[in-house]
């Protein structure tokens, strides 16, 4: 099933769909330890008691608000956007209405008071986290005897959804790492279902599988494009279901893609660092160039997959090679690490939480998907633990069967040694300070990497925050065409053309303030994949007779798509 299913009931379509706007194709990779929150809580605690007039005013507004409820005279309602208390039970049933206009003032409350404290910026923001989860926690929607419409269903369903429920939450605890399952996992199989575009496995090393999908047009574009996806998560979200596949738009367009599929690392693999990962990639795009005949690429990256990226053309620069790669292509990424600070989240990240981390994917060789998972969900747990506690446990339904979901819940590991890589980007700042990275005993300088570059980002995207997609734009140079998509995280890029409701923004990054930008970037109608198709042809060379058969003499077909390494656990 896919998110326009029609045996999707509407509720379940909300809960995926805005769970889709919260993938985690781009993870904390820093864990979240207990000793960092409760550190959070206690200082929490120290400032409302050294500063109680914050908490007075507060409670005073409080005793004032819940005066209004008892008499019914209260106008406190949620945000129309709020989906916990869509059920009209919530205003209709007195005391349901009473509970949910009281938890609203409380929660309100609580928030002003941790803002009105006065803390340093970093003890401020933990504040807002440590807040915002247990307020969340505390809705009376996750209470199963205070939710209106679970106690309905009980009655309706004869007690079945309490019992299929309380299932529920024995598998997920025995299953899923404690976590309500997100999506129904058997609706969905890879090759049959998902990742079914016609291809090739035409290269194979260690790390990684290349695939080559299969011309649907008499002719193509000579230049190949290599979409170099995350190491976290599997490749095909490039290639989710028909008819919102990238791959399938690119033959379309006569473009031929090449798509590196990377292998899930194991304890064994603890060693891989950027220089294998970047080694490898270039071991793949050899193999494309030598199959088309090209003498270029044209790249695509998104998130890790982009700084993966684009440290490979700081490799090639620094190798005199750089002629390998035509133009770049980056899609939600973030490369200067100073820009992408501006969530509570990122108050949790200290040189004594980045060595934490280290120091726990060391001991075990890896860093663990189903971990990292734990860790994003409690950055957003109304959308990804809430919703489905509610949904799962509390009305005994199953998840959703949403495509994007089982993408998001196919989860993958990070060797620890990119891993370490990876988190000591967050302190050097590598693409911004030539020097700061040495990969395969190149130093890494971005001044040095010129190419013709695209970057997209997202309006609402809270993992890449547009506005710091925007500074990687920067970083490629002024004449760097920026798109904003109206979408969030992955929903930008999963844009097929023939949404209604798609929209974007283009110009060039000339701007240095974001905003200064918006304000003058042309507003389209639809997709940005047509002018991305528009793009590729310009800077794909002539066209050519489509291949006959996959790879070459020398790299030969190996199997078919979506490969091997797609499949391992």
């Amino acid at each position: 099933m896919s998110d326009k299913d029609p045996k999707m009931s509407k509720n379940l379509r909300d809960i995926a769909e805005n769970a889709a706007e919260n993938t985690l194709a781009l993870n904390p990779l820093v864990s979240l330890r207990a000793e960092d929150m409760f550190g959070a809580g206690t200082n929490l605690v120290r400032a409302l008691a050294s500063q109680p007039q914050a908490m007075m005013t507060q409670w005073m507004e409080l005793a004032n608000d819940m005066t209004k409820i008892a008499t019914q005279s209260s106008e406190i309602a949620p945000d129309r956007k709020d989906r916990r208390f869509a059920d009209t039970a919530w205003n209709n049933n007195p005391i349901s209405k009473g509970l949910m206009q009281s938890y609203l003032a409380w929660s309100d409350k609580v928030t002003k008071m941790v803002d009105d404290l006065d803390l340093p910026d970093k003890d401020a923001a933990r504040a807002r986290l440590v807040t915002s989860i247990f307020v969340d926690t505390m809705a009376p929607s996750n209470n199963f005897f205070a939710n209106p419409t679970a106690m309905k269903t009980l009655f309706e369903t004869g007690g079945q959804s309490a019992i299929k429920g309380l299932r529920n939450l024995l598998t997920d605890m025995t299953e899923n790492g404690g976590l309500p399952s997100s999506v129904d996992t058997s609706k969905f199989k890879v090759g049959e279902n998902l990742a079914v575009t016609p291809g090739n496995v035409v290269f194979r090393n260690e790390v990684l599988e290349l695939v080559h999908y299969t011309a649907n047009t008499d002719k193509v574009h000579e230049r190949p494009l290599l979409v170099v996806p995350p190491q976290i998560n599997k490749y095909y979200s490039i290639d989710m279901a028909p008819g919102k596949s990238m791959i399938e738009f690119l033959l379309a367009q006569g473009i031929q893609p090449y798509c590196i599929s990377w292998r899930n690392p194991t304890a064994e693999h603890r060693d891989w660092d950027m220089s294998t990962y970047i080694e490898a990639l270039d071991e793949a795009c050899e193999a494309a160039l030598e199959i088309t005949g090209a003498k270029s690429v044209n790249i695509m990256g998104s998130c890790s997959g982009g700084i993966t990226l684009s440290t490979y053309a700081g490799w090639l620069a620094a190798r005199d090679e750089a002629e390998k790669i035509h133009s770049v292509i980056l899609a939600v990424c973030v490369l200067d690490t100073m820009a992408s600070t501006d969530n509570d989240m990122a108050a949790l990240v200290t040189p004594e939480t980045v060595k934490a981390a280290k120091l726990m994917s060391q001991a075990r060789g890896v860093l663990d998907g189903q971990d990292m998972a734990k860790m994003f969900a409690w950055m957003r747990p109304n959308d990804l633990i809430w919703n489905y506690w509610v949904n799962n446990y509390l009305l005994g339904n199953e998840p959703p069967a949403f495509d994007v979901l089982y993408w998001n819940a196919d989860t993958t590991r990070l060797p620890a040694g990119l891993h370490g890589d990876f988190l000591d980007m967050i302190f050097t700042n590598p693409f911004l300070n030539p020097g700061a990275m040495v990969v395969g005993g190149q130093p890494i300088d971005m001044t040095k990497v010129h190419y013709p570059t695209y970057v997209i980002a997202g309006t609402t995207d809270h993992i890449t925050p547009w506005k710091a997609v925007y500074e990687t734009a920067r970083l490629y140079g002024d004449d760097t065409t920026f798109i904003l998509s109206n979408s969030g995280h992955l929903q930008s890029l999963l844009n097929p053309p023939g949404n209604p409701k798609a929209w974007y923004m283009k110009g060039t990054a000339k701007q240095e303030d974001p905003d200064t930008w918006a304000e003058s970037a042309q507003k389209h109608e639809g997709s940005w994949w047509l002018d991305w198709g528009a793009m590729l042809k310009e800077n794909s060379g002539k066209e050519v007779a489509a291949p006959k058969k996959p790879g070459s003499k020398k790299n030969p077909a190996l199997g078919p798509a979506p490969g091997t390494y797609v499949f391992e656990d």
